[in-house]
C-alpha cells in the first residue's frame, strides 16, 4: 500500500471508528471491527474510493461476512447501514450505495422507508446536558421533532448528576465541554455508578474523541447536527444495533 494512501487511512480512522461503533452498539466491538477490516485493506491493492470509503465498504463487508459466521450479534439491515453512512457519516447516496454494493435506486428507496420507520420506532425520554442555554433549546426542539419526550434539561456536571437521578431518563444527549460547569463526560460517568442507561455525546470535533486508545463512548454525533442525524443515533444507542422491524 502507497504510503499516501496509508495517510489517508489513519486520517479517516476516528470515522471509521463512529460508524463501526454505532453499526455494532459497541465501543470496544466497534474498534475491534475496525481492527479487522484495516488488516483485510492493507494487503489488498488500491481501489478506485477514497480511503475513507475503502475503509467503510471494508468495515461493512467484514461486518457481514461475521454476521454470516454468527461471531457478532445485531448486525444491521441496508437500511440502517445506509441512515448511519449518509446522515451519520455525510456520505452521498450514491456513495453509500457504492459502498454496500447496491444500486443507487434501490439506495434511495430504502433510505425514504427507513427515515419513516426510524422515527416511530426510537421514542424515548431524553436528558439534554448542555451549557449553553440557546443550543439547549435548539436541541429540545430536535428531540421533540423527532418524537422523544424531554426528561430534562442540565446545564452543569452536578445538575445532570442530579436530574439523571430524579428523572430516570432512557437516553442522555450529553455535550463534552459544560465551560465553567464541568464535564460532560464525568458527569455521565459518575451518572452510570447508580444506573445504567444509552448515551450520545456531542462535540464540534469528533476526531478527538475516537482515538481508540481510551474507553471513548458508543455513540457520537457532531456539532451542529440535523434532526435525522439524532433520530438515527438515538435508534442506535436505545436498541445497541437491532435490526429495524
Amino acid at each position: 500500500m502507497p504510503d499516501s494512501q496509508r495517510s489517508e487511512l489513519i486520517r479517516a480512522l476516528p470515522y471509521a471508528r463512529r460508524y463501526a461503533r454505532a453499526l455494532t452498539g459497541s465501543q470496544s466491538r466497534g474498534d475491534l471491527l475496525v481492527a479487522e477490516s484495516l488488516r483485510d485493506l492493507v494487503n489488498q491493492a488500491p481501489g478506485k474510493l477514497s480511503a475513507r470509503l475503502e475503509l467503510y465498504r471494508a468495515i461493512s463487508r467484514k461486518a457481514a461476512v461475521l454476521e454470516e459466521e454468527d461471531k457478532r450479534p445485531h448486525a444491521l439491515s441496508f437500511p440502517q447501514r445506509l441512515l448511519l453512512l449518509t446522515a451519520l457519516e455525510g456520505l452521498s447516496s450514491s456513495q453509500a450505495a457504492h459502498i454496500l454494493a447496491i444500486d443507487e435506486s434501490t439506495a434511495a428507496k430504502e433510505i425514504a422507508e427507513a427515515h419513516q420507520t426510524i422515527r416511530s420506532v426510537s421514542q424515548t425520554s431524553i436528558l439534554i446536558i448542555e451549557d449553553e442555554p440557546i443550543i439547549a433549546m435548539g436541541i429540545e426542539d430536535l428531540i421533540i421533532h423527532c418524537g422523544h419526550t424531554v426528561a430534562g434539561i442540565a446545564h452543569t456536571q452536578n445538575d445532570a448528576i442530579a436530574l439523571a437521578k430524579k428523572t430516570k431518563p432512557g437516553l442522555i444527549l450529553a455535550d463534552i465541554n459544560l465551560g465553567e460547569g464541568g464535564n460532560g463526560m464525568k458527569a455521565v460517568a459518575e451518572i452510570m455508578k447508580s444506573m445504567t442507561v444509552p448515551v450520545i455525546f456531542v462535540t464540534a470535533y469528533p476526531e478527538c474523541l475516537l482515538t481508540g486508545n481510551t474507553v471513548e463512548p458508543a455513540f457520537v454525533i457532531t456539532k451542529p447536527f440535523e434532526p435525522l442525524t439524532l433520530a438515527i443515533a438515538t435508534y442506535q444507542a436505545i436498541t445497541g444495533g437491532v435490526p429495524l422491524p
